[in-house]
Parts: C-alpha cells; structure tokens; sequence
C-alpha cells in the first residue's frame, strides 16, 4: 500500500489573527474547502485560512516531514506534518504505534509555531501566554493492491484499521473493533474513512482524500475554541464566586455592579467568539462534507464542548442578573436610608425652631 501519515498538530496562540494583514506578511495563499464533486460557490469559509508551506524537516529517525501551517482567523494555527510511506497492514500498524500519539511530532509543531509568531506578531490580535492544544492522526491510503471497495477493504481489514487508529501493536477486542469501526463513512464505492477519537483513516484518491483531511483538521480546530471558551469561563466563574465570598454586607453589594458589568461583557465576548468560530464554514449543500463534519466533531468531541460552554454562558447570565438585581436593592435601601436621615434633620431643625 501506498500513501501518508498526516500529524495534524493544533495550538490556540491568540484572540484572533488578521487573515488579510498575514497574507500581506507571507505571501502566502489562502485556502477554500475542497469538495468530493461540484458544488455552490456559498459553500465555503467565511474567512478562509491561510496556507504556509515550508521546507522538509529531518527526525532523528531519518525520516523527512513536509510541513504545511494553517492560520485561522479564530487565533487556531495548524500545522500538519506529512510522511509518506509504502508498507502493507504490518507495517502500517507498527507505524500507526509509533506515531498516535507522537511527542516528537508534537515538539517540532511547537517549534515551527514559534519560529513563525515573531514574524507574524502584526498580525496577531492579543497572544496568549499559555496555549492549549490538540493532536490528530490521519492515515491517507491512495493506493491498496487490487484497487478494492471501501467496503470491503473494512470488511476484510476492519482489525487492522482498528489497531492503526488505537495506535496498538496488539489484535484488540471485537468489541473494540466494532466500536471503532461504526464510525465510518463511504460516498463513492472506492472511498472510505473511518473516524476515531484521536485519528482517522482515509481511503480515497489524493484528492478526494485532501477534502476530508480539511474536514477533520477544521472539527479538531473548532474543539480546541470551544475547549478554550470553556477553560475561560470557568475561571472567570471561580473569580466572582471568590470575590462574593470574600465580600459581606453593604460592601458587597454595592460592589456588585462592577462585577456584574466585566462578568456580562466577558460573556458577550465570548458568545459572539463562539458564533464567529461555529459559522466559520457552511456546510449547506455538500452532504458527504455535512455528514463527515458532523461524523468527526461527534467523535472528538466538539458537541460535549459546546454544551458546556452554553451551560456555562446561561450561568454567567444568571448570575449577572442576580448580581444587578443585589445591587439594585442595596442602592434602594441606601436612598432609603438617606431620606430617612434628611427626614431626621430636617424634624430636628423644625423641633429646635419651636423652642
């Protein structure tokens, strides 16, 4: 068999990075999905990532990676490290237990990444200190002996492919197996994918291969946006639980309304994060693309993500609402008391008056 491993190494480095200005920056080009037969000119990115090829890299092993870096305008930055093979179901196996998951892959996408970010600092919309990351396999076979059906090369091989996407040396359970293998896909009868937590097999043409390498990476990308949502919420939750702890009568509720005020625009901020990453690209009139994108994000994760971040939204709403509603009643009571004190005065100066 003939074909490639594709190391898709995801890090959320920013706010937001200016597509237009990067362009400018690297010359490079931008991307548009591609799709396994003709479709509307709407079904596209809205603002589509831009594309960095850069030169082979050496492993220790010998092995040589072409390296390609993906910029999306949600702060995402992509690189997808590339080793071509020839190897029958052995080897891929043992390949597959070499590289899911592989810190070695990991450690040189780190270091392409910030090779690049000092030259691409303009166009960068507040870095992160600190950023979170996704790793993703994808096993692309383009040419398998005897030119089989996607069917049947599940059917025949459907072991093999389990243990490649587990990353395993070792046959594993049926149940195992099955598991692994009902996430799969076929559109033409020579296609297949298979599509697991951590990595995906495709079995297709180059090219028809290069639209669900797009897909995956792009699911992958959008768990890591929401995996960030969620991680900043819940530290601004904790942050204002603490601080109402810590705060106690007039005092805190008088301060409310500062809190309240950074909680709702942290929460408007992020919803309006949420939505730019989650409408990033329609799917509307290409089904295989809907049903492998909806197939993936199920598989990695980005519905149990997404979830947690709207709960979390709700709560930040309510709990903005009750911080007003507190400080609402604490100004009330406070004009109250002030009335009441101006009544005090003003009898006081009315009885000294009369004697």
């Amino acid at each position: 068999m003939k074909g490639a491993v594709l190391g898709v190494i995801l890090h959320d480095v920013c706010e937001e990075i200016r597509l237009e200005e990067l362009r400018q920056i690297l010359g490079a080009r931008r991307v548009e999905p591609s799709f396994k037969h003709a479709t509307p000119e709407y079904v596209r990115f809205e603002k589509p990532p831009v594309v960095e090829q850069l030169e082979p890299v050496l492993l220790a092993s010998g092995e040589k990676l072409i390296p390609q870096i993906k910029y999306y305008d949600y702060g995402v930055v992509s690189v997808l490290l590339q080793l071509e093979f020839a190897a029958d179901w052995p080897g891929l196996v043992q390949l597959a237990a070499r590289w899911v998951p592989s810190p070695e892959l990991e450690r040189q996408a780190q270091q392409i990444i910030r090779g690049r970010l000092e030259k691409i600092l303009p166009a960068i919309v507040r870095p992160y200190s600190e950023w979170l990351s996704e790793d993703y396999y994808i096993f692309v076979l383009t040419e398998v002996p005897g030119n089989p059906q996607g069917f049947d090369l599940l059917s025949r091989h459907g072991p093999e492919i389990a243990q490649v996407l587990r990353g395993e040396q070792t046959p594993l359970a049926r149940s195992i197996n099955d598991d692994v293998l009902q996430s799969s896909l076929f559109y033409y009868p020579n296609d297949l994918v298979v599509v697991a937590w951590n990595a995906a097999l495709v079995y297709d043409t180059p090219a028809g291969a290069e639209t669900s390498v797009q897909i995956l990476e792009y699911a992958n990308s959008q768990l890591l946006e929401f995996r960030h949502y969620d991680e900043w919420l819940t530290r601004e939750l904790a942050g204002v639980y603490a601080s109402l702890k810590h705060r106690a009568g007039i005092l805190r509720r008088w301060t409310m309304r500062a809190e309240a005020l950074r909680l709702n625009s942290i929460t408007v901020e992020v919803t309006e994060l949420v939505e730019r990453s989650d409408n990033a690209i329609k799917f509307v009139s290409d089904m295989y693309s809907a049903r492998l994108y909806r197939l993936a994000a199920v598989k990695v994760g980005v519905p149990e993500y997404k979830n947690l971040v709207n709960e979390k939204l709700r709560i930040a709403e309510g709990l903005y609402r009750s911080l007003i509603d507190e400080f609402h009643q604490s100004r009330g009571f406070v004009l109250e008391v002030m009335v009441v004190i101006i009544l005090v005065i003003e009898l006081v100066y009315l009885f000294r008056g009369k004697y």
